[in-house]
Order: structure tokens, then sequence, then C-alpha cells
């Protein structure tokens, strides 16, 4: 089980914890200091998939040395204002195998990244790939 708190402490601005134990800003205004709840929505995405790729390049030895997992995202523009459509994409810097990597992308679509999974209920996720050599 997961637990998480929102605190209000002044303006829009929110401090929030989770079981980690760790806090974050949180902040809803229109000029922010911190990211805004669907910001963070976004940032998770991010950080989900990029997890998953790396993990399975890993197991499967390929010698990646950076990814970055870059997401715009478009909003319905009535409330509830959900995510409509994300556009993720992934830089891959390495001599990594094409294939090894658009498994891994897939994989982490369609099985693995729980965020992704609950994203594509309202929005069209689309991906797209670049390759660097370093």
């Amino acid at each position: 089980m997961v637990d998480a708190t929102a605190r209000w402490t002044d303006k829009e601005r929110f401090l929030g914890i989770a079981t980690s134990g760790h806090q974050i800003v949180i902040d809803a205004a229109k000029e922010k200091i911190a990211n805004s709840p669907m910001e963070l929505v976004l940032i998770g995405l991010c950080g989900c998939t990029a997890y998953d790729v790396v993990s399975i390049l890993r197991k499967k030895r390929e010698p990646f040395t950076s990814l970055e997992v870059h997401a715009q995202a478009e909003r319905a523009p009535h409330p509830p204002s959900v995510y409509t459509e994300i556009k993720l994409v992934y830089r891959v810097a390495g001599r990594v195998s094409h294939k090894a990597v658009e498994d891994a992308v897939r994989l982490s679509k369609d099985k693995y990244c729980s965020v992704s999974a609950m994203l594509q209920k309202t929005a069209k996720i689309t991906i797209a790939i670049e390759y660097f050599d370093e």
C-alpha cells in the first residue's frame, strides 16, 4: 500500500509527502515556484518508463551511456482537463541495438509502466526514439 498526503502551506501551494518519506512542493498557482500536479503526473510518466527501459537494456547488456525521456502533452480544453495526447521522445546514447531499444520501449508502454497504463485511458500516447553515438 502507498500512502500520500498534500498539506496546504500558503496561496495555492502544498507540501506533498508519500510512503517513502520524501517531501515535494506542489504549486497550482498561475505563477509557480514548483511543479503543478499535472506536471508531476507527466514527470512520473517519464520516470516510470525511463526506469523500465534502463532496467530492460541492462538485462540485455546493451551498452547505452545515457537515456532521457521527454514528454510533450496536450490537455482537454474543459475540466477535468485530462491529458488527451502525449508524445514521448526517448533519447538514447551509446552503441545500442535499435531493436533492443524499440523492444524495451514497447514493453514499458504495453506491459510494465503503470503510469502509462493509467494515462492511456484518456490520452493517445505516441513514441519517438532518437539515437546518439558517444
